[in-house]
């Protein structure tokens, strides 16, 4: 589609759950907009990780766009978690339903972007090697769409199957009587591993670090439940609004040293066996900031990790020892630690015997070689600012987006930042849906950056960018913001650390997220454009020599 027009009012990059959202809002504006998708199709995440027991870990009712009533009248959400290859359809419905695959072309990857100080304009180079041009830029990529794969030689030399979760083939793999190995314990990890271990021959999984994890608890959504999740989706929605990260799940309106140890455990046990993230959620807001509260409800959930595991010496390594329960985001699970019980699951600690490389039969450790059929890389990802780093951006002068990220990102309001002119971030980083159940923060972002557009359009700007002033006190107030966090401490993705990334390694710390919550972040973001963007100096016209025609400096 589109393959002889250079020129769009807006670009989007990503055809996930960001793009559809934001193609959908621009083409009912009726804005000439093109999606650029690197996949042969739409869906982001959903597309691409197709491993057995990929799922919501939000409830799906409450990850379904919110913007159609008739959408939400229409669809049926089988499962309370839903799967992959449900939500792929769904994501697939709602394209067709309001024709938006027009404005997608696919198997389009974006290699670089440069921004045309004298014309506004961004000039956006492809893989295919067209170059197109564009007014603004949105980059709705996604905050765990850069794979990473373990610094281990000998990856190639493997003569059995082998490939990284993301990239899990497309077509059935056949596990059956095969050896297999999974290299890493993350979010993804455990749900694979609670899916396939009575699926293969012998599975081996390769433990760096063990995570905390929690029951999913899923279950089915009969018609009848569905009618009543209908008739309530207005205050569904509105209570997600209402929770710090847009989840049906609120913190305890109880202080945790007001009740008594036995009113927590009553707590604890109930939330434990509850469908999604209560325990981590709907638990008492102590538990993220002080270090004894955190401790005692770590200690609760390790003895609920010791009645599920049998052997205890195996029990043990499961329980984390270098951060608290909740302070990194909580896998859920489904028999993920009943998997260990079966005599065809094998867990081998590569902190007492290191991987030292991947050999032509399998995996060699300190202590002995395994030889395997199928290696999974569950390694995780580059999150929320490697998507942004595959791509070469430049901005005003030439700045490249990759250094001025290089020690940690700075934006304003993790929707702009200053120097780049024109280019709106609804996934980026330092906003609140990165922390978010994702589709309610995005929803927010998109319309907010679609206001912005509208804004400029009606006064005739041609450019918008975040004052250098606005930028730093945001990033101040993120950076200030994990002070009082628990979180600041940990070895995750939200302090950016990946031991398989350079410039992430322990000891570094990016401030990704903010941990103000949702209703806070949406009063701020709302209350900018209520002031008419005061923090965002616009100008209009074609530049000569870099100067504006006509210069409004701010709103």
């Amino acid at each position: 589609m589109g393959e002889a027009k250079t020129h769009y009012e807006v670009i989007v990059v990503g055809a996930g759950v960001a793009g559809i959202y934001q193609i959908k809002r621009l083409l009912d504006l009726g804005v000439d907009a093109t999606v650029l998708e690197s996949a042969p199709d739409l869906g982001g995440t959903w597309y691409w990780n197709r491993y057995p027991g990929c799922r919501f870990d939000s409830e799906s009712y409450t990850y379904g766009f919110s913007f159609s009533r008739e959408l939400l009248d229409e669809w049926h959400w089988k499962e309370r978690f839903s799967s992959q290859s449900e939500n792929l359809r769904y994501l697939n419905y709602v394209a067709d339903k309001f024709d938006l695959r027009k404005a997608m072309q696919f198997n389009c990857r974006v290699e670089a972007m440069r921004f045309n100080e004298a014309r506004d304009l961004w000039h956006v180079k492809t893989a295919d090697g067209r170059e197109l041009t564009c007014r603004f830029v949105s980059l709705a990529i996604g905050l765990l769409s850069a794979p990473t794969m373990p610094r281990l030689e000998g990856i190639g030399d493997f003569k059995g199957r082998s490939f990284h979760t993301f990239y899990w083939p497309h077509e059935p793999v056949d596990l059956r009587a095969k050896k297999v190995a999974v290299i890493g314990t993350g979010a993804t990890g455990i749900q694979l591993i609670g899916e396939i271990a009575d699926k293969v021959g012998q599975l081996t999984v390769f433990q760096r670090r063990p995570n905390w994890s929690a029951p999913l608890n899923n279950s089915a959504i009969s018609e009848e439940e569905m009618a009543d999740i209908r008739s309530r989706y207005d205050d569904i929605f509105a209570a997600c609004a209402l929770t710090p990260g847009s989840f049906l799940h609120g913190p305890d309106s109880r202080g945790f040293y007001e009740v008594t140890r036995e009113e927590r455990l009553a707590l604890w046990n109930k939330l434990y066996d509850e469908p999604g993230f209560g325990i981590w959620l709907a638990n008492f807001r102590e538990i993220f900031m002080d270090e004894a509260a955190n401790a005692e409800l770590s200690a609760y959930i390790a003895d609920r990790i010791r009645t599920r595991v049998r052997d205890p010496k195996i029990a043990e390594k499961l329980i984390p020892r270098d951060h608290g329960f909740g302070v990194q985001r909580l896998p859920l699970e489904t028999k993920y630690f009943e998997a260990y019980n079966r005599d065809n699951v094998h867990l081998v600690d590569i902190g007492e015997t290191p991987l030292v490389r991947v050999t032509e039969n399998g995996l060699r450790t300190s202590e002995r070689d395994y030889e395997f059929d199928i290696i999974v890389y569950a390694t995780g990802f580059d999150a929320i600012t490697g998507a942004f780093d595959l791509i070469d951006i430049s901005g005003i002068g030439g700045e490249t987006l990759a250094e001025k990220w290089k020690q940690a990102p700075s934006t304003f309001l993790g929707l702009l930042i200053h120097g780049f002119p024109n280019l709106l971030m609804p996934t980026g980083p330092q906003s609140a849906s990165a922390s978010t159940n994702f589709p309610r923060g995005i929803e927010h972002n998109v319309n907010w950056c679609t206001n912005l557009l509208q804004y400029m359009w009606d006064r005739g700007y041609t450019r918008a960018d975040a004052t250098r002033e606005a930028q730093e006190r945001w990033t101040a107030h993120v950076a200030k913001m994990y002070e009082i966090m628990l979180m600041r401490k940990a070895k995750s993705w939200f302090t950016g650390y990946n031991s398989n990334v350079a410039g992430h390694e322990e000891g570094t710390v990016r401030y990704f997220l903010y941990n103000g919550g949702t209703p806070k972040f949406v009063a701020i973001a709302n209350d900018v454009a209520a002031k008419a963007y005061q923090e965002i100096a616009f100008s209009s016209g074609e530049r000569v020599d870099g100067q504006a025609a006509t210069v409004s400096a701010s709103a």
